[in-house]
């Protein structure tokens, strides 16, 4: 793995962590919403679904090319099938977990026996998941900036 792709691995965990922070507003924003814009019920509480993207091992590309051309050495470090590693959102899924009447005759949306349902979104547990986002961006943040640091210092030495 190159030092570059380091910055890689950090910004791919900075864009699913952004896009895990949005679906905990959505969730704690819709959070006494009983009617979808499809008219479908009560909304749901979304949750996302991350996945590693695994890093692809080209240092036997490299030990193949190494005594090739420049061309050749080249052309293998600029392998386009190559991953660097990192984090993806695969899938924003629905929680299925049941959700709770209350009651309220005076409801629109209320049943024969005057029960709505709400949504099935805990507004603590949302609070929670949006904190652990913020503090997971923060920490690849700093992550990040550390990379730059290097960077910039390794440059310097060249001075």
């Amino acid at each position: 793995m190159s030092f570059l792709s380091s910055f890689d691995i950090s910004a791919s965990a900075l864009t699913a962590e952004r896009q895990r922070l949005d679906i905990a507003s959505q969730n704690l924003a819709n959070t006494n919403s009983t009617r979808t814009e499809s008219g479908d019920g009560p909304y749901r509480r979304k949750m996302v679904v991350f996945q590693e993207i695994a890093s692809t091992d080209v240092t036997s590309s490299r030990n193949s090319a190494a005594s090739g051309s420049f061309r050749s050495r080249f052309n293998s470090l600029l392998n386009k099938n190559a991953t660097k590693g990192g984090v993806r959102v695969t899938e924003i899924i629905e929680d299925e977990r049941d959700l709770y009447p209350v009651y309220n005759p005076d409801h629109p949306d209320a049943d024969e026996q005057g029960y709505v349902m709400m949504p099935n979104v805990d507004p603590v547990k949302e609070t929670v998941d949006a904190m652990s986002a913020t503090r997971s961006y923060e920490a690849n943040i700093t992550a990040f900036n550390a990379m730059k640091l290097m960077a910039q210092r390794a440059l310097d030495i060249g001075k």
